[in-house]
């Protein structure tokens, strides 16, 4: 029932008395029980140590962060390979990689190399990445969505 309480079942008068003598709340703990069960508490200090631990499991839970990296349907291979270090890095982070070509104006009729850029940079971050949605074409976007595989540990 609370502190300095005997557990045992009291009727609601005599429950709301022996919380009001020690000036603190009766609180419902289980109400489908039978009966049902209270506890003699100070809820307000209750709700602020609830709120407490809410906070540092939040703080725990791990966040999910998406890095970019752009590319023109025409980017030549010194480029493509500073950009491939720079996704290495972000994978190995831990964070997940948002891989896109983008068209400029009349550059939306070279759709295959933006594909085939994009595969060529899975099949080389395989290793180290998986792919969670292959190259899909949306707007004058081609995106593709990398993470980093299981079976590598971050550092």
């Amino acid at each position: 029932m609370g502190e300095n309480v005997e557990v045992k079942i009291y009727d609601i008068k005599e429950a709301l008395a022996i919380a009001d003598k020690q000036d603190l709340d009766l609180v419902e703990i289980s109400p489908k029980a039978d009966p049902p069960v209270c506890k003699v508490m100070d809820y307000k200090k209750f709700l602020y140590e609830q709120k407490k631990r809410e906070k540092a499991i939040k703080q725990k839970a791990s966040k999910v962060v998406v890095k970019e990296i752009r590319f023109g349907p025409n980017t030549d291979d010194h480029d493509y390979e500073f950009k491939k270090k720079n996704a290495e890095k972000f994978l190995k982070e831990g964070a997940k990689l948002k891989a896109y070509v983008f068209f400029k104006g009349r550059s939306i009729v070279f759709k295959d190399k933006g594909q085939i850029l994009l595969l060529r940079l899975a099949q080389d971050l395989e290793e180290i990445a998986k792919v969670e949605q292959m190259p899909k074409l949306e707007g004058k976007r081609m995106i593709m969505m990398l993470a980093p595989s299981t079976t590598k540990t971050k550092k």
